[in-house]
């Protein structure tokens, strides 16, 4: 009897450090290790109108254009004029029906449009970041600019991916829409830019050893 009250509690013990283990790497206080995308895995572009491609046909939207550099499925799950807090309801539906093995996460534009404030972004999108990890799906993190002063960008993206140790391209994005050439109106990228964006997220992927 004394024997099996041993074995009980050693169980208990490594449950709880696993359930602790868990916790650190949802929130960040431990690296992931990235796992390196299969041939046949997918990835689910999660957005507004930056990933749904507003401003291109839909075969030259970012995720599309991506699809093809990369060589892997690149399911496209952006709305226009989604605002954080419902893209944050619709992405467990979106996380449970594609299974995805990594998240390209470029939200918060129509927030820092309207005036919704920084912080409601930011929380908004640590929660879809833990919504992921909580199903062992890897995040990558796109900054976005504000709207009104493109070469100006909101500090917590950058702060976000240093808490959760993400992939994180905090550039592109603003670079692009600086660009009138890569503009298909005053805040949508054309073809070019979102060709420019996907690049970018390709080359992030191979550094990051994913690819």
């Amino acid at each position: 009897m004394e024997n099996i009250g041993k074995v009980k509690t050693i169980g208990f013990c490594i449950t709880d450090n696993q359930i602790e283990e868990n916790r650190k790497m949802e929130t960040g206080e431990i690296r992931r290790k990235l796992t390196p995308l299969a041939q046949d895995t997918v990835i689910l572009a999660f957005g507004d109108s930056l990933t749904y491609g507003t401003g291109a046909t839909a075969e030259n939207s970012y995720p599309a254009q991506l699809e093809r550099i990369i060589r892997r499925r690149v399911v496209n799950a952006g709305i226009p004029g989604e605002d954080t807090e419902n893209g944050l309801a619709r992405l467990p539906k979106m996380l449970d029906g594609h299974h995805p093995s990594l998240v390209i996460l470029c939200h918060g534009a129509n927030d820092l449009k309207q005036g919704l404030g920084d912080l409601q972004a930011s929380e908004n999108i640590r929660e879809m970041i833990r919504i992921a990890r909580r199903r062992n799906v890897d995040v990558l993190l796109l900054g976005i600019p504000y709207p009104t002063v493109f070469s100006a960008k909101p500090h917590f993206y950058a702060k976000i991916a240093d808490e959760f140790s993400l992939l994180f391209e905090g550039n592109v994005v603003a670079n692009v829409l600086i660009d009138p050439s890569l503009k298909s109106d005053s805040i949508h990228p054309n073809a070019r830019g979102y060709r420019l964006i996907a690049e970018a997220i390709a080359e992030l992927l191979f550094k990051g050893g994913l690819l």
